[in-house]
């Protein structure tokens, strides 16, 4: 894993997104991811809609040993339609981290660092998994111009307490 910024923590403003949220098992989830991301950017593309920052994948609730509950999306203010649909982003106090490849490992320490600051993220434990305010992984680097994941550079974005 190559760290290219953070970890810090930055107070962010709310942002509209359009995104498909499904729900998926852990195993085969980042297939899913681009299979929804390749939806979204067709999407996207007939409709005339130029996303306003980068694509993404949120975390709405995750259970590894279970199914997640999961959103691709892009940072834009328009309507969807059924199956793309509006949301937003919450403001608040982010931990962020910058990096590229090896996301498993970019998240333990993200996880780490705000755990060894006393801090805690906005989420709750629930039957159908740990459920997220806002877990963001932001893909800096556009999928539409390099298809190398290894090469993209990614944010990870978690809202804390």
């Amino acid at each position: 894993m190559e760290t290219l910024d953070g970890p810090l923590i930055e107070r962010r403003a709310e942002r509209p997104t359009l995104g498909i949220r499904r729900r998926t098992p852990f195993r085969g989830m980042l297939a899913e991811r681009d299979r929804l991301l390749a939806e979204l950017i067709a999407w996207l593309d007939e409709h005339g809609v130029e996303p306003d920052g980068p694509f993404f994948l949120r975390l709405h609730t995750v259970d590894m040993a279970g199914e997640m509950d999961l959103e691709v999306g892009a940072f834009v203010a328009a309507p969807g339609d059924g199956v793309v649909a509006p949301g937003v982003i919450p403001g608040g106090e982010y931990a962020v981290l910058v990096y590229r490849n090896h996301s498993l490992r970019a998240n333990r320490l993200l996880q780490e660092w705000v755990r060894e600051r006393g801090r805690d993220f906005d989420v709750e434990a629930s039957p159908a998994g740990d459920r997220w305010a806002a877990r963001v992984e932001a893909y800096l680097t556009d999928p539409r111009t390099e298809p190398r994941k290894t090469r993209w550079a990614t944010e990870l974005a978690f809202l804390l307490r």
